[in-house]
Formats: structure tokens, C-alpha cells, sequence
């Protein structure tokens, strides 16, 4: 299940970019998942674990992704790790969903991340509820950021 923490979090990595630079593993972007959300997110198609051919800035290295897109590999290369996903875009909030599914995982953020129209089922750590629609997640998420 999806986590999420809303506000100051101690013990989350908040500068994503810095540790993605010093932890990331090439087998990480040639995972058929990453490769999904690196296209869906940056547009960009993997060539291998250390090439990634963007439509804007041509062929580049695993680490000038987006942070939204490296923090979406470090939820789930590190889940057991706690990530501020305050540098994911809205974009990136399916991709949250997914992984949350897959496994357990818990994000820190510091902004309302909008989970789109459909159902979905977020655990808000704040209040220790669940929560299934925006509906439901604006006012508790509203009380934290």
C-alpha cells in the first residue's frame, strides 16, 4: 500500500537527485518498469543502463532524469527507504499508486499531489486512516501542507 506522510519527516531523503547519483545501479534503468515510467514521464527511451535518448536534450546519463522520475526508481529499488516526493509532478502520482500496490512503500510530501478521478486506496501515516478518492485525501492532506 501507498504511505504517505505530509510534512517535515525527519528521517526522509529529501534531496533525491544527490542520492540517486550516489546509489543508483544501471540494472535499475534497464528494469522494464523504469523503462516505462522514464518514457511516460521524461519521454525519454532507455538504450541501456548508462544511455538514456531524450527528445530534448539528446543522449543523456541516468542522472539528468527528471527528479520525478528518479525518485520513482529509488521508491522502488529502496523500498524500505522513506523519499520526500515533493519533486514528482502530478504525472508521477499513477506511478505512486502502482508501486504502492506492488508493495508497500511510504513517500514524504510536502505538497497535495493530485491521485486523479478514479478510486484508490492511500494510507495518510498523520491520522493513520485510509483514504479512496481526492475527495477524501484534500481536507486531511489540507490539515499538513
Amino acid at each position: 500500500m501507498l504511505n504517505i506522510y505530509y510534512g517535515d519527516m525527519p528521517d526522509a531523503i529529501y534531496n533525491t537527485s544527490v542520492y540517486f547519483k550516489n546509489v543508483y545501479e544501471e540494472n535499475w534503468i534497464t528494469n522494464p518498469l523504469a523503462r516505462e515510467m522514464i518514457y511516460d514521464i521524461d519521454k525519454s527511451t532507455v538504450l541501456d543502463g548508462s544511455v538514456i535518448d531524450s527528445p530534448v536534450m539528446g543522449k543523456i546519463p541516468p542522472i539528468s532524469l527528471s527528479g520525478g522520475v528518479k525518485t520513482l526508481i529509488l521508491i522502488a529499488n529502496e523500498p524500505e527507504t522513506v523519499f520526500n516526493a515533493s519533486a514528482c509532478g502530478d504525472n508521477c502520482a499513477k506511478w505512486l499508486l502502482k508501486l504502492g500496490k506492488e508493495k508497500d512503500i511510504t513517500v514524504n510530501l510536502l505538497h497535495l499531489m493530485d491521485f486523479g478521478n478514479e478510486e484508490f486506496a492511500v494510507h495518510i501515516l498523520n491520522t493513520d486512516q485510509i483514504v479512496h478518492s481526492m475527495k477524501e485525501l484534500v481536507p486531511v492532506a489540507g490539515l499538513y501542507v
